[in-house]
Order: C-alpha cells, then structure tokens, then sequence
C-alpha cells in the first residue's frame, strides 16, 4: 500500500512523540487533554492530546487503523481536505469527552458537597454506587463498618476524604491518543466504500466496511455508558470521533465516484 503525505506525517509524528515519551520525557502534563475542571487543562490540548499515547499497543493499533483506512480517503479528497478532517475529527471527539466528562464529574463534585453537608453510611452507600462503581468492590469492608458505626466521626471523616480523594483523582486524569481521528476515518471509509470487504487478524471471513462500522458504533456506545468508568478507555472519544466525522462526510456531501 502507497503511504499518502499526510497519513505518512502523521504516522512519522506519532511514533516520534511516543518514542521521546519512551525514553523518559514526559509530555503528558503539558500536552494531555485534562478534563474542564482540571488546573492542567488548556484549551490548545484538544489538538495535542491526539499525538500522544499510553504505550506501544495504543500507538500500534492506532496507527495501524491510520496506515490501512487513511491513504484512500486521502487520495478521493486530497491532502489539504484530509487533514482538516483529521484535525476535525480529533478535537471534535476530545470535545465531546471533555463534555461529557465535565457532566460526569461536576455531577460528582455536586453530590460530594450534599453528602459533606449530611453524611450517613446509606449517603456514602449510595454515592459511591452512583459515582464510583469501580471503588465499591474495594470499599465493601468499610462500608459494613461505616454501617455499624454510622456516629463515630473516625468514619465520617474518613469517608468524606475518600470520596474527595477519589474525585481529584478523576478530574485530573489525563486523556491521550489518536483514537478519535482513527475511529473518525473508519466512519469516513465506511460511508463512502460500504460494500468493501475487509479481513480482519480476528475474524477469519471477509466483513463489508459498513457491518464493521455498524459493530464499531454499537460496540462503543454500549462500552460508554455501561463500562467507561472501569475499563480506563475513552469511549466517548471514539463516538465523538465516529459522530464528527459522519457529520462532515454527510456535510461535504461526499460520495462514492469512480472508486470500485
């Protein structure tokens, strides 16, 4: 396969950044995307945050969907229309995880502040359930003695600093990856070459680009609502990536001429 300009840069980019970020220079504070309610975010992350990752299996796989879809949809729209699509796709999908993220959390800032003002072992219960299904397994022998001793101000007070700990902890988590442009050209390749057929390393039969977009979309939004919090994967990065890049093929009015 013939690497495009575009999809080379940004292939050469990619595994340049992760290499330094390898050899111990960490880019991650400055260049992350952090969530709205961070003291790290800065609005210029929405861009940098796509050219960084978390380790070797993050960049391949992204990067092996950039080197196998990315060429084709730069030769129908040429160099200049794919990297405003790149870029567009990337930052849209970082939008709409900050977005989402900054419902999430400031969500969780609010319930905190209600159960500060009333702390009960069945608040406590309750919140952690609500905001932070991941802590619960952990908590369970607490939660039996925060029960048991629902007045002892050791376990009010030490709940209240759980719950605050756990919500720093998640406002300053830090979002990496070129996932959402990625996700974002497979939504493009889909809709303008549909009836491709695709073999997967996974899949031993031939799938036609749009069924594998279809289970992509579904498989992703079924992960962000019900596994987002656990699995430490943007989700939601990758709808916004699928959803941004539909809106501008549909918008361009792109359609599949002259390619078979």
């Amino acid at each position: 396969m013939m690497l495009t300009p575009v999809v080379r840069t940004m292939l050469l980019v990619n595994v340049a950044l992760f290499l330094i970020t390898a050899f111990g220079i960490n880019l991650t504070y400055n260049f992350a995307l952090y969530s709205f309610l961070s003291p790290a975010f800065q609005p210029y992350q929405l861009v940098s945050y796509m050219f960084l990752h978390a380790n070797f299996n993050h960049v391949f796989s992204n990067m092996l969907g950039l080197f196998f879809f990315g060429p084709l949809l730069e030769q129908v729209w040429g160099s200049k229309k794919f990297t405003f699509f790149y870029f567009f796709t990337g930052i849209g999908a970082g939008a709409l995880f900050a977005a989402i993220n900054y419902y999430e959390i400031s969500h969780f800032r609010d319930a905190i502040a209600a159960y500060t003002a009333a702390p009960t072992p069945d608040g406590f219960l309750y919140l952690v359930k609500d905001h932070a299904p991941g802590l619960y397994e952990q908590l369970f022998d607490f939660i039996n003695q925060f029960e048991d001793n629902s007045s002892n101000p050791t376990y009010i007070q030490n709940s209240i600093k759980i719950v605050n700990s756990y919500y720093l902890q998640q406002v300053n988590i830090p979002m990496v990856g070129a996932s959402g442009a990625v996700f974002g050209i497979l939504m493009a390749f889909g809709l303008l070459f549909p009836n491709t057929e695709l073999f997967l390393l996974f899949l031993p039969i031939p799938i036609k680009a749009k069924y594998l977009v279809a289970f992509y979309g579904a498989y992703e939004i079924y992960s962000g609502v019900y596994r987002a919090q656990t699995d430490g994967v943007a989700h939601f990065a990758h709808i916004g990536g699928m959803l941004f890049a539909y809106i501008l093929v549909r918008y361009w009015g792109t359609q599949r001429k002259n390619f078979y």
